[in-house]
């Protein structure tokens, strides 16, 4: 069988315009694992009250980043992946592709042309190195379909502890920590709370005692808060932070459910009250610099720490095309090919 690799990302609207921040919006919330309540109770809220002024707002937000990875670059989270996609491909022998979930390049282009290139087994590696319902799962479903009988789709299994990520994720913030910061905050995309108890498996263990995601269990490998967690653990190892000197935290929540806690931008408020006034700020959840980390980091929640009383801001960059990251992503291609599907990362759809 002729394997081939699909890359695929989150998404990002075609321009600043806001009848493209609009169409990708409703693509994007109108995903049944995103806002996961029955089809017409989704497209009353999306249509009803999101789309009439979210798409607005969401487009001068995009303005503030747009080509933030040089002229002419564009959305950042498209150029950085398609600099990712090339220098994987310069490292495999395998075709490659990348496509996005929502917007464009498109899964069912990305995958045709894999078909047409030969390839009847098909890698998916989604780029997220933690698993959820509303990145991972839907992804996959969304590839198997477009796949249909024509390929058999493998999908590699959430990264997050894998040692070469690992590595290469905490090389880079090395590099970019100012030698006299005094707390690191490793902020991630924050999801709602019943995603999280709708992943269990057990339906018995995800936040139902403080310490679930410290307690072994089979539902660690569809838990996202576990493995952040786990992720942060083994940075903060690797680079020697003791645990009083970073925090996790989650961002972009949205509506009134419970989210994820504690909050990013609450805790950006409340760090220099505690001291803190030199601050460096990752986002491990995303491989690839985007809207959330640019601007809802780097621009808004820059703004919210320094007006808080915050002298210093560091936003350290994703791994984006970074060459150990891309080492890292080759390798795991190549190990997949000799593992069993049961296998820590490499799952079969």
């Amino acid at each position: 069988m002729k394997r081939g690799i699909l890359l695929v990302n989150l998404g990002t609207p075609d321009s600043t315009a806001v009848r493209d921040v609009r169409r990708y919006l409703g693509e994007f919330l109108m995903d049944r694992h995103v806002v996961d309540v029955p089809w017409l109770l989704r497209k009353l809220i999306v249509s009803g009250f999101i789309l009439p002024t979210r798409p607005k707002q969401s487009a001068h937000a995009y303005s503030q980043i747009w080509d933030a990875a040089g002229p002419g670059t564009g959305s950042p989270l498209l150029h950085y992946s398609r600099q990712l996609k090339e220098a994987v491909s310069a490292e495999l022998e395998s075709p490659v592709e990348l496509a996005m979930r929502y917007g464009s390049p498109s899964i069912d282009d990305a995958v045709n042309a894999l078909h047409a290139d030969g390839v009847d087994q098909l890698l998916l590696v989604a780029l997220y190195p933690q698993y959820a319902a509303s990145t991972v799962g839907t992804t996959i479903e969304a590839v198997t379909a477009a796949a249909g009988e024509r390929m058999k789709v493998v999908a590699l299994a959430p990264f997050y502890d894998y040692p070469a990520y690992v590595e290469a994720q905490a090389d880079l913030i090395a590099r970019h920590l100012p030698a006299d910061y005094d707390h690191l905050l490793l902020s991630y995309h924050g999801l709602p709370e019943r995603h999280l108890t709708q992943a269990d498996p057990t339906g018995s263990h995800c936040l139902k005692r403080a310490d679930c995601c410290q307690t072994a269990s089979e539902a660690h490998a569809t838990c996202y808060r576990h493995q952040v967690f786990a992720t942060s653990a083994l940075l903060a190892e690797r680079l020697d932070i003791q645990p009083d000197r970073y925090s996790v935290t989650f961002q972009s929540r949205l509506g009134r459910l419970p989210w994820l806690t504690p909050y990013t931008d609450v805790t950006l408020a409340e760090l220099p009250g505690r001291g803190v006034k030199n601050l460096a700020v990752a986002c491990p959840a995303f491989v690839a610099d985007n809207l959330e980390t640019v601007e809802e980091i780097g621009i808004s929640g820059q703004e919210t720490f320094l007006e808080a009383g915050g002298e210093a801001f560091t936003l350290i960059p994703c791994l984006n095309s970074d060459p150990a990251w891309v080492h890292a992503l080759a390798s795991l291609t190549v190990q997949s090919d000799s593992q069993q599907a049961a296998e820590p990362n490499a799952v079969s759809v």
